[in-house]
């Protein structure tokens, strides 16, 4: 399409209108026999009123009326006709006669509908001996012309799509807010709404509309798809009749071609009708849609939106709220409120709504007063949302109970899941089924006894067969389980098991499934999110695990105690894998509060064997004794299932090594070479528990260590890897292993070979001769300093030198570690102090005392 804008006139034109004036300009007096057919709105007047001017400036005679019947009309004399659909037969007739004497100039406008047969016989007659055109919406390039005719708008983009979005292209529309934008103060910001006085301008188009039209558009304005019989219902018409009014609808120019209000349009509806015509409608409208079966959630907003959610009856909010419950359980909560607010008694399906949305205190509150109060079935539900509740709280036992009070097939399930979390054995004889007849087997109910089976299989059984249950399970929900109440997600325990059996891949793989699915709504997805970013924290990307850690509680609301406790470990492990000691310190008070707040089970194991190794680093790892304790107790009472066991225990060696105590880090040892044959993943932290230990006693065998190192890699443990590879290197003498070892610890990290200074545990200040055997200890107080971000004139301020003498310092450090660059300087210098502060770092340990 192809527009122009005239400067004299302002007009902004397509294609058609422009060729016809183009023509008129050239030859005013040339044969001319034009229809033009569009609705209210689309430029007909300002598109007759161009053409008379140009036929005045011509001394051409120029007649606005249709002649009367019997009227002569000088064929010199041309006729302009507006609103030709408003004519009656005796008129067009005249206009006719006109056309087909061919000695007279004529144009008629007239809008689609309505159309008599003698005013589509005026029209055919046209369109025969001269030519028909049909006024369209601006396209955006149309509207942007008319903007850059308004000086005070200017040329934005976004201004240019707020107006084409809100009017749809309708010229009469653009005029309006594009005036009502230049009349108020110049938009500096993104506008949001039109200005009040534009809409106010559709008030006398709206009131010279018959009632059928008005209430037609405020049937339009409320949303969704009304098919004409439902419409035929509300304005007690006909099929036929309400066809008539659409098209009258239409042809006003208020209603688009595709049955849609232009959201300005929409606007002046909702807010100049009469609020009791607007409510009368409305309410009407969501029980005929409720009658049918129709969704009522679009009626639901619409009312929302004008502030008339009060007028909807409560048998609509009730359905809109289970309408909204999948993808919006927060609103869907709001509308059950609404709906209690209104004389409906209070539900399962509230409780669940509020459930979903992570609104547990809600939930619980809910849930707990219908068990009181309700009807068996509904009791039923609302022990199955508080048990939820509960187990999201960490109070796993009450949850088992309520679960199995329930008793229907899922609930049994997870009952079987929250005894064996908690250390019950006895719970994996269980049938993780109720009564078949009691609960029909949907995906839910299937994905339940599949959480059941894997859970039980990575108790008493093989790994592999556990997290095929288990991301099994997450796959039958992915389709529909928005709307799951689960008290773990199947995604989350395959991710874990996955973890446990060093199958990252998997892990990530079920999660981002799980997420892009939406499986348990919101009150999983933190569950979910802090998961992937503990896969990134183990893996060593400590940056892209802090990010996605951020986005976990981007909607203000509180952690629940699980995922409060998996939080504050990930802040934790990034900041142990970073040196950050700064962070571990600040952040161990939280940590310490999130381990209390959730008991022990065995779904938590893992963020408790993290923040033992920070507490190790710390000096502080007595106060977690007793929560160590009990997951090794847990683990008894389960007959130490090797799956879940040896991450825990790799923990502890951590530990141990980082408070020096040998014999402690002995006998972590001897477990995993005892559980080495559960599974490959069991094999690799054997052997490498092992050669750590080897290391530390200043036993390297450089073959041994890179396999073990690269073992750890393999199955996800990055950073460990990387780590256990510079240690190594800064412990050996043999300056040919030191740089096969470095070598792999940068391979490791996913840094080119022969890159100097690795940032993981690799110091080769340590390892080439007695005069680089470290650093001083006044180079060890200007790293400090360094690394706490001080000046190099703060740090000689606190050592009581010049400014100057720590700047020689830091480059004498600098050539000593061989560091390309200040970044790499500060990256070795954090693994350095870290290493220090351990009173194992640099000293070798006895050796193993025989048993």
């Amino acid at each position: 399409m192809i527009m122009n804008d005239i400067a004299e006139t302002g007009l902004t034109l397509d294609r058609g209108p422009q060729v016809l004036l183009d023509t008129v300009v050239q030859d005013p007096t040339g044969p001319l026999s034009v229809g033009i057919a569009g609705p209210g709105g689309h430029g007909k007047t300002a598109l007759l009123a161009e053409l008379a001017r140009v036929h005045q400036r011509g001394a051409i005679t120029v007649r606005t009326t249709a002649p009367e019947p019997g009227e002569p009309v000088d064929a010199d004399t041309l006729v302009l006709v507006d609103d030709a659909h408003l004519l009656d037969d005796a008129r067009i007739e005249v206009l006719l006669g006109l056309v087909a004497t061919r000695r007279h100039r004529l144009v008629v406008a007239h809008r689609p509908w309505p159309r008599s047969a003698a005013l589509s016989e005026l029209v055919d007659a046209l369109r025969r001996d001269g030519q028909a055109l049909l006024l369209t919406p601006f396209t955006r390039e149309q509207t942007a012309a008319y903007l850059a005719s308004t000086p005070e708008l200017g040329h934005r983009d976004d201004l240019v799509d707020f107006v084409h979005t809100q009017t749809c292209g309708v010229p009469r529309d653009v005029e309006r807010l594009a005036r009502g934008l230049a009349a108020a103060e110049t938009p500096t910001g993104a506008v949001v709404d039109p200005p009040r006085s534009v809409v106010g301008e559709f008030g006398p188009d709206l009131d010279v509309q018959p009632d059928a039209v008005r209430r037609l558009l405020l049937a339009v304005a409320a949303g969704g798809t009304l098919p004409v019989s439902m419409l035929g219902a509300l304005l007690g018409r006909e099929p036929a009749a309400v066809d008539d009014l659409i098209a009258t609808t239409r042809a006003a120019g208020l209603l688009g071609a595709d049955g849609r209000l232009a959201p300005i349009v929409r606007r002046a509806v909702t807010t100049l009708s009469p609020t009791t015509e607007r409510t009368a409608v409305w309410r009407r409208l969501t029980e005929l849609q409720l009658a049918r079966g129709g969704a009522v959630l679009p009626l639901v907003r619409s009312l929302l939106a004008v502030g008339a959610l009060g007028d909807c009856p409560v048998p609509t909010l009730a359905a809109a709220a289970n309408e909204a419950l999948a993808d919006e359980p927060a609103f869907a909560a709001d509308l059950f409120a609404a709906a209690t607010a209104a004389g409906r008694p209070a539900s399962a399906e509230q409780a669940l709504a509020a459930a979903l949305a992570g609104n547990l205190d809600d939930a619980l509150r809910l849930a707990d007063r219908l068990l009181s109060t309700a009807t068996p079935p509904d009791r039923r539900e609302a022990a199955v949302v508080a048990a939820t509740a509960l187990a999201h709280r960490g109070h796993v036992g009450r949850s088992v109970e309520l679960y199995r009070w329930s008793g229907t097939a899922s609930a049994l399930a997870f009952a079987t899941v929250g005894g064996l979390a908690t250390g019950d054995l006895s719970a994996a004889a269980e049938p993780p089924a109720g009564d078949p007849g009691g609960e029909p087997p949907t995906l839910h109910a299937s994905a339940a006894r599949l959480m059941a089976a894997g859970v039980r299989d990575s108790v008493t059984g093989s790994p592999t067969a556990a997290l095929s249950a288990l991301v099994q399970a997450a796959a039958l929900l992915e389709p529909d389980g928005r709307a799951a109440l689960l008290p773990d997600s199947p995604a989350a325990l395959a991710a874990l098991t996955a973890v446990h059996c060093g199958e990252l891949e998997i892990a990530e793989q079920v999660l981002h499934r799980a997420l892009a699915a939406g499986v348990g709504g919101p009150l999983m997805a933190r569950r979910h999110r802090l998961l992937q970013a503990w896969i990134l924290m183990v893996r060593g990307e400590t940056h892209a695990a802090a990010e996605r850690l951020a986005t976990v509680t981007l909607d203000g609301r509180p952690l629940e105690s699980r995922d409060l406790l998996f939080a504050a470990a990930i802040r934790m492990g990034v900041s142990r894998r970073n040196s950050d000691l700064g962070a571990l310190k600040r952040g161990w008070g939280q940590s310490l509060e999130a381990v209390v707040r959730h008991p022990v089970d065995l779904f938590t194991l893992l963020p408790l064997g993290e923040l033992a190794i920070a507490g190790a680093r710390l000096g502080d790892l007595a106060r977690l004794q007793p929560y160590l304790l009990q997951g090794r107790a847990l683990l008894g009472r389960l007959g130490d299932p090797p799956l879940w066991g040896i991450p825990l225990h790799w923990s502890g060696l951590h530990a141990a090594i980082l408070t020096a105590e040998p014999a402690v880090a002995d006998e972590h040892v001897a477990t995993l070479l005892a559980a080495a044959g559960h599974s490959r993943y069991a094999a690799v932290v054997a052997a490498a528990a092992e050669s750590w230990v080897e290391v530390l006693r200043g036993v390297v065998d450089p073959t041994r260590v890179e396999a073990a190192a690269r073992g750890l890699h393999d199955t996800g443990l990055c950073w460990d890897g990387a780590r256990l590879a510079g240690q190594a290197a800064i412990r050996t003498a043999d300056r040919r292993a030191m740089t096969t070892l470095l070598e792999c610890a940068r391979a490791l990290q996913g840094r080119p070979p022969g890159e100097q200074t690795p940032t993981t545990g690799v110091s080769t200040a340590r390892v080439a001769g007695p005069t680089q055997q470290g650093l001083s200890d006044r180079e060890y107080e200007v790293a400090e300093l360094v690394l706490a971000g001080l000046t190099y004139r703060e740090i000689g301020y606190r050592l009581f030198i010049s400014a100057k003498t720590v700047e020689h310092h830091v480059a004498r450090m600098r050539n000593r570690l061989n560091c390309a660059n200040r970044t790499e300087l500060l990256a070795l210098l954090r693994t350095i102090v870290a290493d220090r502060a351990s009173d194992t770092a640099g000293q070798p340990w006895p050796q193993r005392a025989t048993r």
